[in-house]
């Protein structure tokens, strides 16, 4: 079990199957020492456990949850290209998307959810750039959707 994993045991985390691609792209790519993910949904357990605008059908809260199941299923595309969680150097950028109500201000709050997980997992390698977008919708009606840009080590 590599450091990270064995981190995310300790925080009560399993890393979950990578979630299998709604179209035609791939969940994570490699382009020299960089990993690009896709953008990843809250999926567990290949369901979305919450639908609908952020400020209307789900609240703040929740989609902080949601943000922080996003950065785990984010975590294990990265693995399923890289390997091994312990060749992430740091953490390069972080974007986020938020289906929100017309009225929803809060998109960074809630991407604050993937922002902390991804602190917590791998400490220092964890802190990045950040956008936070607020949408009209995203696939499958999913409140967040998050990608992130890792910097692998060179070994």
């Amino acid at each position: 079990m590599s450091a990270v994993e064995a981190k995310l045991a300790e925080l009560g985390l399993t890393l979950p199957e990578v979630v299998p691609p709604l179209a035609a792209y791939q969940p994570a790519v490699r382009s020299g020492v960089y990993v690009y993910t896709a953008g990843q949904l809250p999926m567990v357990d290949g369901k979305l456990p919450v639908t609908g605008k952020v400020g209307a059908e789900v609240t703040p809260q929740e989609a902080k949850d949601l943000a922080r199941t996003c950065a785990l299923n984010a975590l294990a595309a990265v693995k399923s290209v890289a390997g091994d969680l312990d060749r992430v150097a740091r953490v390069v950028k972080v974007v986020g998307f938020v289906a929100s109500a017309p009225d929803f201000t809060g998109q960074p709050a809630v991407l604050n959810g993937a922002s902390e997980l991804l602190g917590e997992v791998l400490g220092d390698k964890g802190v990045h750039a950040r956008s936070a977008v607020g949408v009209a919708v995203l696939p499958l009606d999913a409140p967040v959707e998050v990608e992130i840009q890792v910097e692998l080590t060179e070994s």
